[in-house]
């Protein structure tokens, strides 16, 4: 199991951007393939974009040319830039890690969070 710590939420304008940082350890960081989701309330929470063990990047269509998910395995920790954001951005985003398979919603260790609020 790792413990993940998420950071770098905030208040932005429309068109601004931000950059997320998710610390990891307990276990062999290199070994996991992680992820950020994002949830508002009262809905499910979404896969935003994936990298694997060997970073392979998967993108949920809505954020493809915007969002750039990056790992850098040296300091254990995984990075979601986000450029261009919008108001339909705004959510809790949250890190998720699994081994072997990618995360999902019922299937990863997760951070506790960290708010992106894209306002005027």
């Amino acid at each position: 199991q790792v413990q993940l710590v998420e950071s770098g939420g905030g208040l932005v304008q429309p068109g601004g951007s931000l950059r997320l940082s998710c610390a990891a350890a307990g276990d062999a960081f290199s070994l996991y393939n992680m992820a950020w989701f994002r949830q508002v309330p009262g809905k499910q929470r979404e896969s935003v974009a994936v990298i694997s063990t060997n970073s392979i990047t998967v993108y949920r269509e809505s954020v493809k040319g915007r969002f750039t998910i990056s790992r850098d395995n040296a300091k254990n920790t995984v990075f979601l830039q986000m450029n261009s954001l919008k108001p339909e951005d705004t959510a809790v985003y949250y890190c998720a890690a699994r081994r072997v398979l990618y995360p999902t919603a019922d299937n990863a260790d997760w951070g506790q969070g960290t708010q992106v609020t894209v306002s005027s």
